[in-house]
């Protein structure tokens, strides 16, 4: 297991060097985003103005002050509280998140299934994974809200965050069918079935 320090875009070839138990920092840029933004992106072909190419994103729906444009606050939004949502809801927009817009990994909470391992094994990619409650925590990592589109759908907007060692996150799926998850599951399953047999109920 490896300690990787990625300075975001990433290439195809750096997302592929993940492996399932290895632990991520990134740094300069991540992109929040949620439900909705993927049902305008992709059921509703609406195009985004922002790069996500090489990019990682968040499932998120931050919480954020509106403050006067400066410096500091370019689109005028300071972040407050930038939790993580539950990945699993958003599984079906994966290849098209991968295939039409470039993006390489994806952090979230809970894990997603294999239709995002299948993505990432096409296109080189990796899922990243956050405790949950750790919102006040992930936080400090932001440094600024840089950029913003589709906020029309706040708080489910397309965010461009500013990030300084954000993380250390563990890889949980990776672009080799490895996945923390279904490992788990395949555990917890194998594990009931050997409980169910002790006592007869099999």
């Amino acid at each position: 297991m490896a300690h990787h320090t990625l300075n975001m875009p990433i290439t195809p070839e750096q997302a592929r060097e993940l492996k399932i138990g290895d632990t991520v920092t990134l740094e300069k840029t991540l992109f929040g985003i949620r439900d909705a933004t993927l049902i305008h992106m992709f059921d509703r072909d609406r195009r985004t103005k922002l790069d996500l190419q090489g990019h990682a994103v968040i499932h998120t729906a931050p919480n954020v002050h509106r403050v006067p444009v400066s410096n500091e606050a370019p689109v005028g939004y300071t972040p407050f509280c930038i939790g993580t949502t539950t990945s699993m809801r958003m599984e079906r927009f994966t290849h098209a998140l991968m295939a039409r817009e470039g993006v390489r990994i994806i952090v979230g909470k809970g894990g997603m299934g294999p239709e995002t391992l299948a993505a990432f094994k096409e296109f080189g990619g990796a899922y990243l994974a956050i405790v949950g409650g750790a919102a006040a925590l992930e936080t400090t990592w932001i440094e600024r809200i840089v950029d913003i589109d589709m906020d029309d759908l706040h708080p489910e907007s397309l965010w461009q965050f500013s990030i300084r060692n954000f993380g250390p996150l563990l890889v949980g799926m990776d672009s080799h069918g490895g996945s923390l998850f279904a490992d788990v599951q395949n555990d917890v399953a194998s594990r009931r079935d050997a409980v169910l047999k002790s006592i007869g109920a099999a």
